[in-house]
């Protein structure tokens, strides 16, 4: 069963590697190290996903557009 993600942090070493920490919502972290290639490509990833389900996302409700007539 997938985990729910809580927070995450990305931090830098400071020797061109970065440590992401991911945390889930019964306060478990998982660490990996990473490479700033590693980091664009799921960067590059999520915006492809994100930008195929945008306009889904960002639909809005007729109902919700409607402006109640002033009285």
């Amino acid at each position: 069963m997938a985990r729910t993600l809580a927070q995450f942090t990305i931090t830098a070493d400071g020797d061109g590697d970065y440590t992401l920490h991911l945390e889930d919502d019964d306060g478990e972290t998982i660490e990996f190290t990473s490479s700033y290639e590693q980091l664009d490509l799921i960067v590059e990833a999520i915006e492809e996903l994100l930008d195929g389900d945008e306009e889904d996302a960002l639909a809005v409700d007729d109902d919700d557009d409607a402006v109640a007539p002033e009285e």
